[in-house]
């Protein structure tokens, strides 16, 4: 089970950091992403991290100002976003992998196994 929280209201230039805490399973062996959906728009990447957070990929769009990073001794994944502009409205989403290989990331929706409930990020401009 995945547990996302963080999202909320912010203006364009401000930061927000979402978290995803994990149970019922090894986290630490579980590959994590983070996706999101804008208003209208298709579910999309936004980054993903290896088991151990050797490696770690950001989207285009949210690379230099987003950071995802991860604790696997508390079970938990964060998505650190700074800068803000209105187009990262969206719900956010966290996601696990169960079955990936050390060392890899995921960058695609159908990857992964389990996806926590959504959180709701509103940046005004």
């Amino acid at each position: 089970q995945l547990q996302a929280s963080g999202g909320g209201l912010v203006q364009a230039g401000g930061s927000l950091r979402l978290s995803c805490v994990a149970s019922g399973r090894t986290f630490g062996s579980l590959s994590m992403g983070w996706f999101r959906q804008p208003p209208g728009k298709e579910r999309e990447f936004v980054a993903a991290i290896s088991w151990r957070g050797t490696r770690s990929s950001h989207a285009d769009s949210v690379k230099g100002r987003f950071a995802i990073s991860r604790d696997n001794a508390n079970n938990a994944l964060y998505l650190q976003m700074n800068r803000l502009k209105p187009d990262d409205t969206a719900v956010y989403f966290c996601a696990a992998r169960t079955n990936g290989v050390s060392g890899a990331y995921y960058t695609t929706v159908a990857a992964y196994d389990y996806w926590g409930q959504e959180t709701l990020v509103t940046v005004s401009s």
